[in-house]
């Protein structure tokens, strides 16, 4: 629906005239609900001019804006009110005004001075603004700068809220409001926006709740919705049933909207939500195994170390073991030599060397031969030449 709604304001924004733009606002399929019947409050102070009461248009539906005095911007400045006018195939909200003339309001009877043409309320004069009191709520004791004249409406009452489309009042500008919207304007106040917002916020003023007879249909001020400036409607512009079936389909229509958008959100949420799992756990993973592969290759690299550590203390181990047991061995070797000595220098046999020399008897074995031959013939001695026995 809201799609709808903006394909058609983009259609007649284009279709409309330049002129036509400052005013335009929101494009709705539905009718306004008519206006509701309620007294108007007594104005505040001098100064201050009636702006009545309208059917706005929000996210829950239509909710009623409460009628309201309020300070005109600048001296001399009337207000036009805005109203909804139908375009063909869908309501238009054209946006009220500021200005020194009253502009064309879609010939809708607002009441209290607005008929549905011009203003009847009052008047600026020297700088002062004069009040009709036969259609305003005045407190003379207060307000001296009052008059009393007879208004005759020559427009059908029936508190219709919109111009043209099915129901609507056919109505037309007149050649002085061509020329009045024409003429220098300024948008409502900051105190009309903030009236505007906190009606938008009040449950009460929905038109599904309250069916067309709001329980704040006026205030004495802008945005004072309580207190006893504050005035109920006495009753519905009109029968709400047909306007209701309307708002409630509208409602179930943005209903099932809201819903669709939140099964969407929930489900780009969930997407996200597990796309976001899935690369923490990918992320984890990866991060798992990339410490499992620093823990391995530190565990390869000190099992490594240690090996070779415990490789090369064995080998020094065994080398020391060696080289004490060979300087053991060699002290041992020396050892025994050293004791072993003694017995090989011991030489009894050695110096008893009487027995050893004393050898007539190895002699004699060896000389009988000579003495025999010197017993039969001893042979002549031989003398060496110049020798000596």
């Amino acid at each position: 629906m809201r799609k709808i709604c903006l394909l058609l304001l983009a259609f007649l924004i284009l279709a409309m005239p330049t002129t036509s733009l400052a005013q335009f606002g929101v494009v709705i399929t539905i009718a306004p609900p008519a206006l509701p019947v309620y007294t108007q409050p007594m104005a505040p102070a001098d100064g201050y001019l009636w702006t009545p009461g309208y059917w706005a248009y929000g996210d829950e539906g239509y909710f009623w804006v409460p009628g309201t005095w309020v300070m005109a911007p600048e001296i001399g400045f009337l207000w036009t009110p805005g109203y909804w006018g139908w375009s063909g195939n869908a309501y238009a909200w054209n946006d009220g005004y500021w200005g020194p003339h009253v502009g064309f309001y879609g010939g809708v009877n607002y009441g209290y001075g607005y008929g549905g043409v011009g203003y009847q309320g009052g008047y600026w004069n020297n700088g002062a603004f004069n009040y009709n009191r036969s259609v305003n709520n005045i407190n003379t004791t207060y307000i001296h700068n009052v008059y009393n004249k007879t208004v005759i409406n020559n427009t059908t009452v029936n508190h219709v809220s919109y111009n043209g489309g099915n129901g609507g009042i056919n109505a037309r500008p007149t050649a002085a409001e061509e020329t009045a919207a024409h003429e220098q304007h300024r948008s409502r106040t900051e105190l009309q926006t903030q009236h505007v917002h906190t009606a938008s916020t009040n449950h009460a003023l929905l038109a599904s709740v309250n069916h067309g007879r709001p329980t704040i249909a006026a205030t004495a001020k802008p945005a004072e919705f309580s207190g006893h400036g504050v005035v109920a409607a006495r009753q519905a512009g009109a029968p709400y049933k047909a306007v209701a079936t309307r708002s409630n389909e509208n409602k179930a229509t943005a209903t099932r909207s809201n819903e669709n958008r939140a099964a969407e959100n929930k489900a780009a949420a969930t997407r996200s939500n597990e796309n976001r799992a899935a690369e923490n756990k990918a992320a984890a993973t990866r991060s798992n195994g990339n410490r499992a592969a620093e823990n391995k290759a530190a565990a390869t690299r000190s099992n490594g170390n240690r090996a070779a550590e415990n490789k090369a203390a064995a080998t020094r181990s065994n080398e020391n073991r060696a080289a004490e047991n060979k300087a053991a061995a060699t002290r041992s070797n020396e050892n025994r030599a050293t004791h072993e000595q003694p017995a090989a220098h011991v030489q009894p046999a050695t110096h008893a060397q009487p027995a050893a020399h004393a050898q007539p008897a190895v002699r004699q074995q060896a000389a009988p031969p000579p003495e025999a031959r010197h017993e039969s013939a001893p042979p002549p001695e031989k003398k060496a030449p110049g020798g000596k026995e």
